[in-house]
């Protein structure tokens, strides 16, 4: 068995499902698979049109060449044609569900497109069984995907905890509409010993939560910092004083599988993904009650060192929850029936 895998999206600065790309291709290496990368590094994976390219004509001829016997479709999409079996990846359903705002040309290729792309799939697999049961309900009532749960970075497992004095909360995700960053602005006024800091690429709605901050006379407590280092974002995580996932939809949610391993203590949304994601490990908000984010984000605050405690009884399990080794050997399970 000889997976070709796709990691165009871990070109360039890799969030969400580049680092997914970028890390099973490791495990799956780790675990004995011979793995075939396939990526095009001088095509920039962000630009729509060449998106399309890499996805309806690059990537089918590049797994062709490349001597697999399937195609991993890694990143959310997959050609329309080609002459291997493909399992794809189905990160979530955003596109169906929360991006109406976006350009109509966009929405028919991540979304309509795509959806008729996956019933040609051989295996379909989902990271969380929210999104699984988001695939039957919106693509097909007959599937059984697969439920592999990504891993997390075995880095974030070994982060010594230093919080800061100065309390601040890490939210953690690219800054657009359905991440929700908007509800934390209008709790911070309410909370005037917390700073926010946000990393991760920015849209047009980073505009609207900047413009929303001066209004509220909050723009000295939020830092929208952009995409960071790795280096930077493990100091963040290591003295931040909690991690807040306000999302109002997630197929996933690495930010908050991240915190628990890393022993941050966590809020986060009661949506989606999020709700089995954070088991009892994390309270829940729902994304639109300010209310209900002051009260959390205060009660955590107030015992800043229980909350520590907490999170640190429960980061052993979480790390094992969340394993690249576990993640790997259950999607060659996933190629073993393919090539059956």
């Amino acid at each position: 068995m000889i997976v070709g895998l796709d990691t165009q999206l871990a070109v360039g600065t890799a969030t969400g499902a580049g680092v997914y790309e970028r890390d099973l291709a490791g495990a799956l290496r780790e675990a004995g698979v011979d793995v075939r990368e396939l990526r095009a590094p001088w095509l920039d994976p962000w630009r729509f049109d060449r998106r399309v390219l890499w996805d309806q004509t690059l990537l089918p001829l590049a797994a062709a060449r490349s001597g697999a016997t399937l195609l991993h479709a890694a990143g959310g999409t997959m050609p329309l044609l080609h002459t291997l079996p493909v399992v794809v990846t189905v990160h979530d359903l955003a596109w169906l569900r929360v991006q109406a705002h976006t350009r109509a040309y966009a929405r028919w290729y991540f979304g309509g497109l795509q959806t008729r792309a996956y019933r040609s799939a051989a295996a379909v697999v989902c990271d969380s069984h929210f999104s699984a049961g988001e695939y039957t309900e919106l693509v097909d009532a007959r599937a059984t995907p697969a439920v592999v749960y990504p891993g997390v970075d075995a880095r974030f497992g070994g982060l010594a905890r230093v919080p800061d004095d100065q309390p601040f909360a890490l939210v953690v995700g690219t800054v657009e509409a359905r991440k929700n960053l908007m509800v934390l602005i209008e709790a911070l006024p309410a909370i005037p010993q917390l700073r926010i800091v946000a990393v991760g690429p920015h849209t047009p709605y980073a505009d609207a939560v900047r413009a929303r901050a001066a209004e509220l006379a909050v723009t000295d407590r939020l830092a929208l910092r952009g995409y960071v280092s790795r280096a930077e974002l493990d100091d963040l995580y290591a003295r931040a004083s909690c991690a807040l996932i306000p999302s109002r939809y997630e197929g996933f949610g690495y930010a908050l599988a991240e915190a628990l391993c890393a022993g941050l203590p966590a809020i986060a949304a009661r949506s989606s993904s999020l709700v089995e994601v954070a088991g009892d490990a994390a309270p829940l908000v729902d994304p639109g009650d300010v209310a209900g984010w002051v009260d959390a984000i205060r009660a955590l605050l107030a015992d800043r060192d229980r909350a520590g405690r907490d999170a640190a009884s429960r980061r052993a399990a979480n790390v094992a929850r969340f394993a690249w080794p576990s993640a790997a050997n259950a999607m060659i399970g996933v190629y073993a029936r393919v090539a059956r």
